[in-house]
């Protein structure tokens, strides 16, 4: 990248820019940071086992993460914003660009719960990848969760070599267990 990006020095890394997963929940394509209080719930697909969407919670705010796959040259987010004001729109709430910390961000209302719930969809762009974050409640308020705010900017990026067209959801997978510690009696001599 020629060009200074959003993310420059601050996150969310890619994964060349770290040394490793340690401190971090490994969901494949995403690694997670947690902090205390933080809750994470993640949407499975019944038919494949796939994980489709990462919901992360704390106190009264939340964020929801995505990580797609993305061309060479950025631009993904340019679409995808256009595509979310058209939806957010259909459906009754109101929505209008801004410039955040993230480079441009979709701040709005959508329908929920009897009433408009504030929104806050931010997207990065990596090499390769394209991570969007849906900040909701508290979060999506400006200064509304600092430590979701920093859940964020810690996420890793895992985009792997494999060939696949922009747009398409980079496989997740939950976090596995540790390997058991072979007890004494477990080893051969």
């Amino acid at each position: 990248m020629s060009e200074e990006s959003p993310r420059s020095g601050r996150g969310p890394w890619d994964v060349t820019e770290v040394d490793g997963p340690e401190g971090r929940l490994d969901f494949g394509t995403l690694w997670v940071r947690g902090t205390d209080g933080l809750q994470v719930q993640a949407q499975v697909d019944e038919a494949t086992g796939a994980v489709n969407v990462l919901t992360l919670n704390l106190g009264k705010g939340g964020l929801q993460l995505q990580a797609f796959a993305a061309p060479r040259t950025s631009g993904l987010w340019d679409e995808v914003r256009g595509k979310l004001k058209s939806s957010v729109n259909a459906q009754g709430g109101v929505i209008e660009e801004q410039s955040g910390e993230h480079g441009v961000e979709l701040r709005g209302k959508v329908p929920g719960r009897g009433a408009l719930q504030p929104v806050r969809f931010v997207g990065v762009e990596g090499p390769r990848w394209f991570l969007r974050g849906l900040f909701l409640g508290v979060a999506a308020e400006p200064g509304g969760s600092p430590e979701l705010e920093q859940v964020f900017r810690d996420i890793v990026v895992v985009r792997g070599a494999d060939a696949m067209p922009p747009g398409e959801a980079l496989p997740m997978r939950l976090p596995t267990q540790a390997e058991p510690t072979p007890s004494a009696s477990d080893e051969t001599p």
